[in-house]
């Protein structure tokens, strides 16, 4: 998968929905969470494998899903045990995120507050 620059991720992510999914590097859906992705403040880009770690691989996903991931657990957890989509919907916070989520509309945005301690 080529890599993005940060202007090309920002074109993307202001791009009309059909020139969003004619794209080969977006999903018409969050791989998290499964709802449809909308171009705009509510997608961001998530690295499975954190950058810090060495990872280059991006995907999109909802912004308030991006925060949740950061939000429960350490880039060192990240690129350790939850660097697919599976192990990190297997994270109980995670599935029961998921849970209250998947009713939310796909623009929907809310703020996760930090944990005192991280896994």
């Amino acid at each position: 998968m080529p890599r993005l620059s940060a202007k090309q991720a920002k074109a993307l992510l202001k791009a009309a929905p059909l020139e969003v999914a004619a794209s080969p590097l977006v999903t018409s859906q969050c791989p998290l969470c499964g709802r449809p992705l909308v171009p705009g403040p509510s997608v961001d880009e998530h690295h499975l494998v954190p950058k810090s770690r060495r990872g280059r691989e991006k995907f999109l996903v909802h912004r308030v899903c991006h925060t949740k991931i950061h939000a429960t657990l350490s880039e060192k957890h990240l690129a350790a045990e939850y660097h697919t989509w599976e192990a990190l919907r297997a994270h109980p916070q995670i599935a029961s995120f998921i849970g209250w989520v998947q009713n939310k509309p796909p623009e929907f945005m809310d703020r996760n507050i930090r944990p005192r301690t991280r896994r």
